[in-house]
């Protein structure tokens, strides 16, 4: 059976019909029909239709690890390994996974190496000038290139992300969400009450958007627990767990 028949077979069962679930999700019912006859071209690329996929899965209770396996064996165009597809929403990688080695890694190494070869320098040179009278200091280095022990370079403090300038979307003034990324990346699907697609992608980390609308606001969150959200000018409690794809709308007197 395919993925699309399973996610139809889940909604009868469930009892929903293609609007309901549409309602539910704040997935269009005429991207559903699409999923549901296994067609993903309109979902805006393959982490967008996982995160479709697993929203589906959630709101039917039906299991999201078989449904993301068939959408996997069915529409993925090139093998792709666990990490990149962990990478792509945030989760963690696997233990069994070969872990690459890290720039913060091979940065340590560099300066411990300079670290060790400044004070071998150091070392050698005074064995050699032992009992000499130095009038001037030697030809054989310079200031800047014998590190002396209090000048030692130090390991890499560990980076942080730069905020980048705030960005906002408007289609109205009545209600207001600022969202932003102080934990981890994610993307985002926002949407006004008439279904005006104000933003669709990648929220970096350290960024913040603001979006305004008349009515009412839609988001859809693809890593719940890294985001942020003030509503009206109320900052709102954390809205999912790290990796949880999350729907979540808001009005005026919200």
């Amino acid at each position: 059976m395919s993925l699309g028949s399973l996610i139809a077979k889940a909604r009868k069962d469930a009892g929903f019909s293609i609007e309901e679930l549409a309602a539910k999700t704040n997935i269009r019912a005429t991207v559903l029909r699409e999923i549901e006859g296994d067609n993903f071209k309109n979902c805006g690329g393959e982490t967008y239709a996982r995160g479709h996929v697993r929203n589906i899965a959630a709101v039917l209770r039906a299991d999201s690890q078989e449904f993301i396996r068939t959408y996997e064996e069915e529409q993925g165009e090139e093998v792709r390994s666990i990490q990149q597809l962990l990478v792509d929403n945030n989760v963690m990688r696997e233990p069994t996974q070969e872990r690459r080695v890290s720039w913060k890694v091979l940065v340590m190494i560099s300066v411990i190496s300079l670290t060790v070869v400044g004070l071998a320098q150091i070392i050698i040179s005074n064995t050699n000038t032992t009992n000499v009278v130095i009038v001037a200091p030697t030809a054989s280095t310079t200031p800047s290139e014998s590190p002396t022990t209090s000048e030692s370079p130090s390991s890499p403090a560990t980076p942080t992300a730069q905020p980048s300038a705030q960005t906002s979307f408007s289609t109205g003034k009545g209600v207001e969400v600022r969202i932003s990324a102080p934990r981890a990346k994610s993307w985002i699907y926002v949407s006004d009450t008439v279904g005006r697609t104000l933003f669709s992608g990648q929220l970096s980390l350290g960024a913040e958007m603001v979006f305004t609308s008349d009515t009412q606001l839609n988001l859809k969150v693809g890593n719940a627990g890294g985001v942020d959200l003030t509503v009206n000018g109320k900052k709102v409690p954390v809205i999912g767990a790290n990796g949880a794809v999350v729907s979540v709308s808001y009005g005026v007197d919200s």
